[in-house]
């Protein structure tokens, strides 16, 4: 799945209000980043992405069939 820019910038909005509004310290967003990196390199690697991308599949056909 390639990460798109409007999903990277979802992403970090998510993160930003987390942060502001739901007591996120930083050390819990760089434990997230750093697991997140970490779990790229391993065996789980390609069915996380499997996962995500049928989520945002998803994500889509349903904003997809709210629009038309």
């Amino acid at each position: 799945m390639t990460v798109s820019i409007p999903l990277l910038t979802l992403m970090v909005i998510v993160v930003y209000v987390a942060y502001r509004h739901m007591s996120l310290k930083m050390w819990h967003a760089v434990v997230c980043l750093s697991l997140g990196f970490l779990l790229a390199s391993t065996g789980a690697a390609p069915q996380i992405n499997s996962v995500l991308t049928g989520i945002v599949h998803q994500i889509q056909i349903w904003l997809s069939g709210r629009r038309g």
